[in-house]
């Protein structure tokens, strides 16, 4: 059963790069990317389950928090950037 998920979430890593290459806008590939984040840290996590090494389990805490502060950093050095309308700016108008 564990091994079925791995392979799910492998599927699911890599449909989410597409999304992140293919993605309309900045913030959409932003998104995926974070999404692919997570699930790297899941894939860690049932890997560390199959495998019966639990310090996987802190690999994938620390991955999880390194993953949260680059993705709120990212996201402050865009937003500053579409402020300025430079070069991060979205590709995507605003709603009105």
């Amino acid at each position: 059963m564990l091994v079925a998920a791995i392979v799910a979430l492998f599927v699911a890593m890599l449909l989410t790069l597409v999304r992140a290459f293919l993605g309309p806008g900045l913030y959409n590939r932003i998104l995926a990317i974070n999404t692919f984040g997570t699930k790297t840290v899941l894939f860690i996590a049932v890997l560390g389950t199959i495998s019966g090494r639990p310090h996987l389990f802190e690999i994938a805490v620390v991955y999880a928090l390194v993953n949260f502060v680059t993705t709120i950093a990212v996201l402050r050095f865009t937003h500053r950037d579409d402020l300025r309308g430079g070069p991060g700016a979205p590709d995507e108008e605003p709603a009105r």
